[in-house]
């Protein structure tokens, strides 16, 4: 094959020797990673539905890194809620706006490095403002349809490392208080265990998928 032609030669001339810049920035996933302590999104005493298990993170065909949660109500669609979703770990806001809101554990600002939390469908009304640094059950917003295409108030969360987005059951599965993330069969079913407790993922919010945060979580 003629090195200096073709896809090869093109990519390296654009960006530069490929092996060379993976030695450089080395493993994105450490021998050893663990996921830092994180809770439920959930104000202690409030139950709300588990309404989807792992589905994409992003867009319609992305990797099964995210799940939701959705707050009770007497409203189907797209209601006001004043429920608060709270941060289930530390950081700085590096995004807020157009129902996004992401936090960066490691305060560096960068969505590329270290552990990512991303909340969708926050809605404008109370939203953390960008650059505020939120403790762990600090106050992110209200859950609602904004951002993205929503049929009903939920908040959609998701975890990345280094920039890649984790699978919410995969080697380093999701858990938030103590609440580990089992995936279904399918994108949005699955189920959350804890001990010898089973919360199923339900879109309509049966009385499987309810989920209420105790104190310790």
């Amino acid at each position: 094959m003629d090195v200096n032609s073709g896809f090869p030669f093109f990519y390296k001339n654009m960006f530069g020797d490929p092996w060379g810049r993976a030695d450089a920035i080395g493993s994105f996933f450490p021998p050893g990673l663990t996921q830092p302590p994180m809770t439920l999104p959930i104000e202690p005493g409030r139950t709300w539905s588990y309404t989807g298990g792992p589905h994409s993170a992003w867009g319609n065909d992305g990797p099964l890194a995210a799940v939701d949660f959705a707050p009770q109500s007497d409203h189907k669609g797209c209601s006001v809620t004043t429920s608060w979703v709270l941060a289930i770990a530390p950081g700085l806001v590096v995004r807020s706006g157009n129902g996004v809101v992401v936090i960066d554990m490691d305060g560096d600002g960068s969505e590329q490095t270290g552990w990512n939390i991303m909340y969708l469908h926050i809605a404008t009304k109370d939203r953390v403002a960008l650059g505020q640094w939120v403790e762990q059950n600090g106050l992110i917003g209200h859950a609602s349809c904004e951002g993205g295409n929503s049929t009903g108030t939920h908040t959609h969360i998701a975890r990345k490392y280094n920039g890649e987005w984790m699978l919410a059951d995969g080697p380093i599965p999701f858990v938030m208080g103590g609440w580990t993330v089992l995936a279904g069969d399918e994108p949005y079913l699955g189920k959350l265990v804890k001990d010898n407790r089973v919360v199923t993922a339900d879109v309509y919010g049966q009385a499987w998928s309810l989920i209420t945060r105790e104190d310790d979580e």
